[in-house]
């Protein structure tokens, strides 16, 4: 390669060093400063390309890849994408389960990476043979020569985070973040991020998001996975019927449950508001934001850095199509403008 050009080897290059962008209309009235570290400026355009690239490279220095080798793994789609663009870059074979629940968009972006793609029905529990886990588990044992990445389990997921989205968040806030918000699903980015910030300053509070039909925020108080608590919800990469180990409960100070309709609102409120469009649980760590900000649990000198783990252009199908709002019943004349109520009422005469 010339040296002297401005390139990069590869698109991998680009990830991490995303940028802390102050919210503005969106946090107009809360006490405090706001910043979204939007994560959908990684090539991949969600957080799971750190943990894709960290894994599979420590997977390459360890031998445990090799040329031709097959790259599995449990996603419900941006972890999947992630592992499909390094793969094809390294010249890897991926293949993923996926939860009925992702969104189209995502499936068809993991075809179009080049993925095998299974998609295993959502709403039955970790223990199922029908289950992105269990099927996960049988494509890597039938599978010579792969290797089952398991994000929910593996250490490496935090450790991404704790080397690069933890120091980025510091260095970027010159050490003045207060409180960080971050959705939880596997645990990897909020335990990374909690465990390198707590080192700088253990008084930095770390609250996580789930999501109502979740065992999380339960098990952090109780200790005890209540199934009870476990029923189907719409919210993807939120939330688990499971506990991974990929989640260090003794880093997050408090949770947060938010509703479905509630983050698919403040989701397309902020792309509204501050021209950034984010996914769903964008909206559900923001959201988390608001009903904290109602409670005064944020002070005039707060610092808080919400984490928005991707782009919006991964549910178009979903939070961004007026079709699927309305088959879910999330409009009515509180929470959206009156042209989305003329095309609901429309909708129903016909």
């Amino acid at each position: 390669m010339n040296q002297s050009l401005n390139t990069h080897q590869n698109i991998l290059q680009l990830i991490g060093n995303t940028p802390l962008i102050k919210l503005n209309n969106s946090a107009e009235g809360l006490k405090g400063d706001f910043f979204a570290k939007f994560e959908g400026f990684n090539p991949g355009h969600s957080n799971k390309d750190r943990i894709a690239i960290h894994i599979i490279d420590e997977a390459e220095k360890q031998g445990i890849l090799k040329p031709g080798a097959t790259i599995i793994e449990t996603t419900s789609g941006n972890t999947g994408f992630s592992l499909a663009m390094v793969s094809m870059i390294k010249g890897y074979n991926c293949i993923l389960a996926v939860s009925s629940k992702s969104s189209k968009d995502k499936i068809n972006m993991l075809s179009a990476m080049g993925a095998q793609v299974h998609v295993c029905p959502a709403n039955v529990a970790a223990d199922d043979p029908r289950s992105y886990y269990q099927v996960a588990k049988r494509l890597h044992s039938e599978t010579k020569e792969s290797v089952y990445i398991n994000q929910y389990f593996n250490d490496l997921n935090v450790d991404a985070h704790y080397r690069t989205t933890g120091p980025e968040i510091w260095n970027q806030t010159k050490g003045e973040i207060t409180h960080l918000v971050a959705s939880s699903g596997t645990g990897g980015t909020i335990s990374g991020c909690a465990k390198y910030l707590k080192e700088q300053n253990p008084n930095i509070q770390i609250i996580g998001v789930d999501a109502y039909g979740s065992v999380l925020k339960k098990y952090h108080e109780t200790q005890e996975l209540d199934p009870k608590e476990i029923y189907p919800y719409r919210i993807e990469g939120l939330g688990k019927n499971l506990i991974p180990t990929a989640t260090h409960f003794d880093l997050i100070d408090h949770f947060v449950k938010v509703t479905d309709e509630e983050s698919a609102h403040t989701a397309r409120k902020i792309t509204r508001s501050e021209g950034m469009f984010v996914g769903y649980t964008s909206g559900a760590a923001m959201q988390a934001v608001y009903q904290l900000a109602e409670e005064n649990y944020f002070k005039k000198d707060s610092k808080v850095v919400v984490i928005f783990p991707d782009h919006g252009s991964r549910y178009l199908s979903k939070i961004y199509s007026e079709d699927w709002m309305a088959e879910q019943g999330f409009f009515d004349a509180s929470n959206e403008s009156q042209h989305i109520i003329k095309y609901i009422k429309e909708k129903a005469s016909k």
